[in-house]
């Protein structure tokens, strides 16, 4: 009978192991389309320390090599955050970034542009979110676009990763122009809104990139919240691109000159109006493979859909 219960005992063990590695191995080993242009690689990089302060928690907050680096904590005391000094009409915004690793349930690492500073009743806004998961190293991707203050109505897509974000930086990024919004991870596009939408963002922006605690809704809508037994949780951004129509509030926004020009304009330039034929074949991949919910589909939140998902 011992004998017998010791089996059971190590077949659920056995059962529970591979339940928790099949939930990141089945994403993992997928391999993206090959042939899509590394927009990462057009722009230059900018100097963290000189272009960003910081948002909150500055003691959680450290600058590495020379300011290209910045590691952000999350702990019991507090989160922390970076804002852009300048504020952005347009342009393309990338981070590279990798996650903690371990348990991460509740934690939400965020890289976004928003308005809520100096639009708090009608703000814009654009999110990519890596929300924390109850098993080891399955974080999601969440993606979300707001517009004049409709956060009662976002348009989240959310995502499986086809790679362990923990292990090493891989490029997170954001085309915002007047035709559409591009998300992009490690250059593959995810997911585009176009600017026939009636919710668009229109309104100068701040980049910011932070660690925060979301127990209330990020892993599970709320289930599993942040256990501080494995804090602190470090996030870290580097290879930081920032190119596109600065905003000068003395000027009429036509005016805004452009930060770190480039052969490529991410505001105009032909390779930002619309995606090629290899980013969209990449992003039709990216959404039968890895898509698991679009707001497209959620009947329970849209008693009539809204009019881009038509």
């Amino acid at each position: 009978m011992a004998v017998l219960q010791e089996i059971v005992v190590l077949g659920l063990l056995v059962l529970c192991m591979a339940a928790s590695v099949s939930a990141h191995s089945r994403h993992s080993h997928y391999t993206p389309p090959p042939n899509v242009i590394r927009l990462t690689d057009v722009f230059s990089r900018v100097s963290i320390g000189r272009e960003y302060s910081t948002f909150f928690g500055g003691s959680n907050t450290k600058l590495l090599n020379n300011g290209s680096v910045a590691n952000l904590a999350l702990d019991k005391s507090s989160g922390s955050g970076l804002a852009s000094r300048n504020k952005y009409y347009y342009g393309f915004f990338s981070a590279a970034i990798k996650l903690p690793s371990g348990l991460s349930p509740g934690v939400v690492v965020a890289f976004y542009l928003s308005n809520a500073d100096n639009y708090p009743h009608n703000h814009d806004e654009i999110d990519i979110e890596l929300l924390g998961h109850d098993q080891r190293n399955d974080w999601v991707l969440q993606t979300n676009v707001y517009a004049n203050g409709s956060t009662g109505t976002g348009r989240e897509e959310k995502f499986y990763l086809w790679f362990d974000p923990t292990e090493q930086h891989h490029h997170y990024s954001i085309i915002w122009n007047s035709h559409h919004v591009v998300f992009l991870v490690d250059n593959i596009p995810v997911r585009e809104f176009a600017h026939s939408s009636s919710v668009y963002p229109s309104k100068p922006m701040s980049v910011y990139a932070t660690i925060w605690d979301g127990s209330q809704w990020a892993t599970h809508g709320g289930k599993y919240p942040v256990n501080y037994k494995y804090a602190p949780f470090v996030v870290s951004f580097a290879e930081m691109e920032m190119t596109g129509c600065v905003f000068n509030q003395t000027a009429i926004v036509t005016s805004c000159s452009m930060a770190n020009p480039s052969s490529l304009d991410p505001v105009d330039g032909p390779e930002f109006v619309r995606l090629s034929k290899e980013q969209i074949e990449a992003m039709d991949w990216a959404r039968r493979k890895l898509m698991f919910y679009s707001y497209c589909n959620d009947r329970s939140r849209f008693k009539v859909m809204p009019s881009e998902c038509k």
